[in-house]
């Protein structure tokens, strides 16, 4: 048993039903949660100490960095057995959908910046805050994830049970020859 079938299987039904049947899914949850962490520190720290007048470049640096943990991530964890691809073209339409998700996920801030005017002296300190942080990292992170599932499902990684079955026969011949 996996590690993650172990923690799900300590979760109460029908949780653990639910959990089991989209294992993926759970596992993309928290790769995203686990990137969410790092991107918000990143933006925060970044926009703060680093770029204060520059909040979207901030943003843009620090989904950035969190795509790069996720490709790992994704690839190695979550959907470990999904392939079809060779892996530098993987790589390139997995950088290409989440180019898009920087985007999408930028968005937000910048409409609510700059089409809105929720900064300084717009606005107090503290409203632009709270604006950045809800436009960045709710909304904006909201509507990212959910165009990743659906681009590393449906381009990325497009088929089921590749790399496990590619994996499986290596294994088998390996046995076979010894």
């Amino acid at each position: 048993m996996s590690l993650g079938e172990t923690v799900i299987s300590r979760f109460p039904e029908p949780i653990r039903s639910i959990a089991l049947k989209h294992r993926e899914l759970v596992k993309f949850a928290l790769v995203g949660g686990t990137c969410f962490v790092i991107d918000t520190v990143l933006f925060f720290t970044i926009k703060t100490v680093v770029l204060p007048n520059n909040p979207v470049t901030a943003k843009i640096i620090a989904t950035l960095v969190a795509t790069i943990v996720s490709y790992i991530l994704n690839r190695e964890w979550s959907f470990r057995t999904r392939g079809g691809r060779e892996r530098h073209h993987e790589a390139l339409l997995f950088f290409l959908v989440n180019g898009i998700g920087i985007v999408l996920n930028s968005a937000p801030l910048y409409i609510a910046r700059y089409a809105f005017h929720l900064q300084e002296p717009h606005v107090s300190r503290l409203t632009e805050e709270v604006s950045d942080f809800l436009s960045a990292q709710i909304v904006g992170t909201l509507v990212a994830m959910a165009f990743r599932w659906y681009g590393y499902k449906n381009w990325v990684f497009p088929e089921e049970n590749v790399r496990g079955a590619k994996r499986s026969i290596e294994d088998e011949k390996e046995l076979g020859h010894s």
